[in-house]
């Protein structure tokens, strides 16, 4: 969702539901902080730093190889339905599964890790029938490492805002952030509320109930409540953010660590684009018993702003966690990320442009445009990874909207995405990266 896209998207749109447009009271900015909420922020803090959580029987970052050409390195997560071998790319799979490619076929391709979405989750089916299916793995008969996020993206992408959360978060928003709801309701310190976007339900999100849900949910690994904005706004929006943002991590942690549940839990690292917050939220994150880093909120106006983040940063992360960044998967941003030790990358741009028809490719950089007439004859070319059908074949089921179409389609671009990370991790293991 958060993903630098490449110009071969810009006619792609997103097919995600949005709210009512009918108009909801306007979210106030937000008062001084209670008093009380800094007490328990306070508590939070004395007691996390002197709780011990040993997830190694369930949870662990293996090292295997430390570039001596860079901070890259190859490594393995080891987590309680199996491995996940580093650098990894992380395809999303929002509701549970992804679109259009099943799990065994995602897993043929090289899938290791997938990237669900629990505010989506609660709307439907909702946290308790996943609970009662047995857990996410189960209810959707799948048995590989999953990865949930904590809603919070939603604190901010379905609000009312100026622009869109894609723009913002990528800088490319024209004016000035302002807070206001659709589906957003309610933003204090306690938490969010919602209102669903199939039902107009209200739906509570708090640090708790956010981990409350993941419980329920059971991913591998759990993600807390983070406020995220845009890229322009100024820095005492920013710094407030970022310091609302850890009040709630610990909130969730304290939660988290009341019923463990073999699963880990990554604090999530904020700041935009300012080195000094970054380095305040690794330095202060990294003092309590989180499993794992996440970078998130926005990195800038584009890759070269987000790599410029990344090359201050990697002198100060930790290196015994491993490290993901929140929303960005296009392959050459993830060669200029591995570098500052980066070990995983999610996106729904891969399988997005799949079932649009565009395949990444080598030699072409902005991927092959397969609705375009010039593969409509290629009749004795065949897909690379689906060498039963052609590329005029795959043209033909594009252009009559064929979800076999789309299947081929996202299938390509994660095999793709999956060999590129490979060739990566060999690379690293030879120092040539």
């Amino acid at each position: 969702l958060h993903s630098l896209r490449p110009r071969a998207l810009s006619s792609v749109k997103s097919t995600g539901r949005y709210c009512s447009t009918s108009p909801e009271p306007v979210v106030k900015k937000p008062k001084k902080v209670s008093p009380n909420y800094l007490a328990i922020h306070e508590e939070n803090i004395e007691t996390l730093k002197n709780t011990k959580v040993d997830c190694s029987d369930f949870f662990r970052f293996e090292l295997i190889h430390q570039s001596k050409k860079s901070k890259a390195r190859v490594g393995i997560i080891h987590t309680p339905h199996g491995p996940i071998h580093t650098p990894g790319f992380v395809p999303v799979a929002t509701n549970g599964t992804l679109k259009y490619l099943s799990f065994p076929a995602a897993t043929e391709a090289g899938t290791e890790l997938t990237f669900s979405n629990t505010y989506h989750l609660m709307v439907h089916p909702g946290a308790d029938v996943i609970q009662a299916g047995g857990g996410i793995h189960k209810f959707f008969n799948y048995n590989q490492p999953m990865i949930t996020d904590s809603g919070g993206f939603q604190v901010f992408s379905l609000g009312k805002q100026v622009g869109t959360v894609k723009d913002g978060l990528k800088g490319k928003q024209k004016k000035k952030y302002h807070q206001g709801a659709s589906c957003l309701v309610r933003l204090k310190e306690d938490g969010t509320v919602f209102r669903s976007y199939r039902n107009g339900e209200l739906i509570t999100l708090t640090p708790e109930s956010s981990v409350e849900a993941q419980k329920k949910i059971g991913a591998d690994i759990i993600i807390p409540l983070d406020w995220l904005l845009p890229q322009d706004v100024d820095e005492a929006q920013l710094v407030e953010a970022l310091d609302r943002t850890h009040r709630w991590e610990l909130r969730s942690l304290m939660q988290h660590i009341k019923n463990i549940n073999n699963q880990a839990m990554y604090a999530v690292v904020h700041g935009g684009t300012d080195i000094a917050l970054r380095k305040k939220s690794v330095e202060f994150l990294s003092q309590f018993p989180f499993q794992g880093l996440a970078i998130g909120g926005s990195l800038g106006h584009s890759s070269d702003d987000l790599v410029n983040v990344l090359s201050n940063m990697h002198e100060f992360l930790p290196p015994q966690f491993p490290v993901h960044l929140l929303g960005i998967g296009d392959h050459p941003t993830i060669e200029r990320s591995v570098v500052y030790g980066i070990d995983t990358f999610d996106s729904c741009l891969p399988s997005r442009l799949g079932r649009h028809g565009i395949l990444l490719s080598d030699d072409e950089p902005k991927g092959m445009d397969l609705t375009t007439t010039k593969y409509k004859t290629q009749v004795d070319r065949p897909l690379p990874y689906s060498p039963g059908y052609s590329f005029a074949t795959l043209h033909h089921l594009i252009k009559q909207h064929e979800p076999v179409g789309m299947m081929l389609g996202t299938l390509h671009n994660i095999s793709w995405m999956m060999d590129k990370m490979k060739s990566i991790r060999e690379k690293i293991l030879r120092d040539e990266i």
